[in-house]
């Protein structure tokens, strides 16, 4: 059993396990063309992953050699894992948005231990305690980087133009970029009637969203990070401006990269903008309360479980999401850095 969708008119889903995740795995999604079949992404790079895609891939009557190309909605490992081997067996071309495709060119050329460097660094800035800083100083001196995910990802070959219809021919795909999740993330908004049009579903099309637009949970949005850009971004400004683009196309079906395709777009939207202004509002409140560093504020958090029970690594991207809306909420004037404290403390205006 492969679990691949038939979603008609040429798309189908296959799901392809991320190992160790709770997510389970990502929907990697083929679209037929006069060309020959396109990926939406490929999944994590693990043999059981590449066995599993391959499976599906039978199950839809092809093969990952006859993929003729690969779009890549952001460049995250459990999505862009499997590429470069999808091109080494099949030739197939990879295209991605020229923002998160510099996001791979430098992290490939990067010494991996740089990143050690740079995220003990960034964690300290945060507030971070020495016993969760001790384990990335040995790792970097011990020289022990390997095991970071995404350090020699497939570098693409060609770029997805926002606001374009891309080169796929048969097919009406157009980009939508919609950072937040990643500087450079896209959806491809399929402008073709949807197969159930003549049932009276309303909408316009069907939307491949990426991590940017899920049925039951909210990406993680945390800071864009590079260790050499001192620019300050608001990652959560842009996913929320994302959002309103996404909602103004009213597809007749989203599918998405993880659960389950959904409709009413403009509805999930709404839920969503309404989730980040509560958590907005929280924060808020708990910085009126008493100063508080990025990491103070991320364990005071909710989380969907207590912070003790949160492993290692995920309170590393837990504390990136509180600076990012640390960052929404001093960029909209509600809260402001506490001068001369070291790690900066944050206060609610």
């Amino acid at each position: 059993m492969t679990g691949v969708t038939d979603h008609g008119g040429g798309v189908w889903s296959i799901p392809v396990p991320i190992p160790d995740n709770p997510l389970g795995h990502t929907l990697v999604h083929l679209l037929d063309t006069d060309r020959g079949p396109v990926l939406v992404d490929t999944g994590w790079d693990d043999p059981t992953a590449w066995d599993t895609l391959a499976t599906g891939l039978a199950a839809c009557g092809t093969s990952v050699a006859e993929v003729h190309g690969v779009l890549i909605t952001h460049h995250h490992p459990d999505h862009h894992g499997l590429s470069a081997r999808v091109r080494e067996a099949s030739g197939a071309w990879i295209a991605m948005h020229a923002a998160d495709a510099e996001v791979v060119r430098r992290t490939r050329e990067a010494e991996p231990t740089r990143w050690l460097d740079y995220l003990a660094g960034k964690l300290a800035a945060a507030g971070a305690p020495e016993e969760h800083l001790a384990p990335l100083r040995a790792a970097r001196a011990a020289g022990r980087a390997d095991a970071l995910p995404g350090t020699r990802a497939a570098q693409p070959d060609r770029h997805i133009p926002p606001g374009e219809l891309l080169d796929l021919p048969g097919r009406r795909l157009r980009a939508v970029w919609t950072p937040g999740h990643t500087p450079g993330h896209v959806c491809l908004h399929l402008e073709e009637a949807h197969p159930a049009a003549g049932e009276g579903l309303p909408g316009h099309g069907r939307l491949f969203s990426g991590d940017h637009l899920l049925p039951e949970i909210s990406p993680h949005i945390g800071l864009y990070e590079d260790p050499d850009d001192a620019t300050v971004t608001d990652p959560l400004g842009d996913y929320l401006d994302s959002l309103e683009r996404v909602a103004a196309l009213d597809p007749a079906e989203v599918l998405p990269a993880h659960q389950h395709a959904f409709t009413d777009a403009p509805r999930r939207v709404r839920e969503l903008l309404r989730h980040h202004e509560e958590r907005l509002a929280g924060l808020r409140a708990l910085l009126l309360a008493a100063p508080l560093t990025p990491w103070q504020l991320a364990e005071a958090m909710e989380w969907n479980r207590p912070w003790a029970d949160i492993p290692y690594g995920s309170r590393n991207i837990a504390v990136s999401e509180a600076e990012a809306h640390l960052r929404r909420l001093v960029k909209l004037g509600r809260a402001e850095p506490v001068p001369g404290t070291d790690p900066v403390a944050y206060q609610a205006r």
